[in-house]
């Protein structure tokens, strides 16, 4: 049986018409950049998200990098956030001439810790702690970060909070969308996304009016009106086609939520049948509405090993992520070692993901399982 990690081509005959007829509307139209549809994404975008406004931009990383240009970080700033993310996150804030601080991670949901990130900023002398910024809080996997502490925390600090929300479209904290609780909320439309696009794509979602239209301005080289410049922005707008689809798809979001929900309570049940407890741990539901962006496990032993044995046996399955970013090369220069964040650490040597999108079958689930279960025998 093939398993694969994901399987795109199955959710697009599902609307394969919808897409075509819509392609079809703005190939006629030729208004490929921003316009019509890039407005009303991003009203349905706005009401999805609980929040006033929404700002369509070209992907998820020039999501990060223009709400850090809006929240005006720049050179000898510092910007906190955790070691255990896609790249971005971090790589964003050196972008702008500002400093990564990293903070380590809850073991059971794999976001920041609020006590670790409250203990670093107590520990930095006065000098230093005067120029922490923001705080980017990662929703990993579909489950979003401890807001209410990480908010007032930034709260006492007087820092911006930007919501890496990336993974995490429509999870919810204490009843709250992911991207409604800070300044600014940072979204992804990368296919894999459970939203994607047929492309790059990605969107702001703000409830200030001010970030608002300074965001607008920022994304068209911060132009405005056209060709007049009172700052320097980017090229960082959302194309039509991207929009539309995005605008299909999120029709059906809330469907396929409720499918990868339920191959999600199908896989730790069949773990508990098993008997794996003992040598894999299942993701931990600590908030009321875990999206599953993906079903990552943690493996006692053999992480590696069990990889090598799914792939041979056709399962797919994908480490995120190997390496810390404190122990990446082009961050030697923060001067971290080994054992600095060591759950971040533990994480990224012990974790893997299994597939879990929403037309997985549930023979295709118990024979993922059932492979496990062999090689742990």
């Amino acid at each position: 049986m093939q398993v694969p990690l994901l399987d795109l081509k199955a959710q697009y005959q599902t609307i394969k018409e919808e897409c075509l007829q819509v392609t079809k509307e703005i190939y006629e139209s030729q208004y490929f950049i921003l316009g019509p549809y890039v407005e009303a994404l991003e009203k349905e975008i706005a009401r999805y998200c609980s929040t006033k406004y929404a700002v369509g931009v070209s992907s998820g990383t020039d999501a990060l990098l223009l709400s850090l240009m809006a929240a005006k970080i720049g050179y000898g700033d510092r910007v906190i956030t955790t070691p255990y993310t896609f790249f971005a996150t971090a790589g964003v804030v050196s972008r702008m001439g500002a400093i990564p601080v990293f903070v380590d991670i809850e073991p059971d949901t794999y976001n920041i810790s609020p006590a670790r990130l409250e203990a670093v900023i107590q520990a930095m002398p006065d000098a230093i702690r005067k120029t922490v910024k923001a705080i980017i809080p990662v929703h990993l996997y579909g489950q979003c970060a401890d807001m209410d502490a990480v908010a007032e925390i930034a709260r006492k600090n007087n820092l911006v909070v930007i919501e890496d929300a990336a993974q995490a479209i429509g999870s919810e904290y204490k009843g709250r969308r992911a991207g409604s609780m800070g300044n600014f909320g940072c979204f992804s439309f990368f296919p894999s996304k459970n939203l994607g696009g047929f492309g790059d794509g990605g969107i702001i979602t703000t409830n200030s009016e001010t970030d608002y239209e300074n965001l607008k301005i920022l994304r068209v080289h911060g132009g405005h009106p056209k060709y007049y410049h009172s700052q320097i922005g980017g090229n960082f707008r959302l194309d039509a086609l991207q929009a539309a689809i995005v605008s299909i798809k999120l029709k059906y979001l809330d469907q396929w939520t409720k499918a990868r929900q339920k191959n999600a309570k199908m896989y730790k049940a069949l773990f508990e049948e098993a008997g794996l407890s003992h040598a894999v741990t299942v993701p931990f539901e600590k908030e009321n509405r875990h999206i599953y962006n993906q079903f990552v496990i943690s493996v006692v032993e053999g992480r590696d090993s069990l990889k090598e044995f799914l792939i041979a046996n056709h399962v797919g399955c994908e480490i995120y992520y190997p390496v810390p970013l404190h122990l990446q090369e082009c961050f030697a220069d923060l001067e971290y070692s080994p054992g600095d964040f060591p759950v971040a650490e533990h994480a990224a040597e012990h974790t893997l993901a299994l597939p879990v999108y929403p037309e997985l079958s549930e023979d295709q689930i118990r024979y993922g399982v059932d492979q496990i279960r062999e090689f742990f025998r």
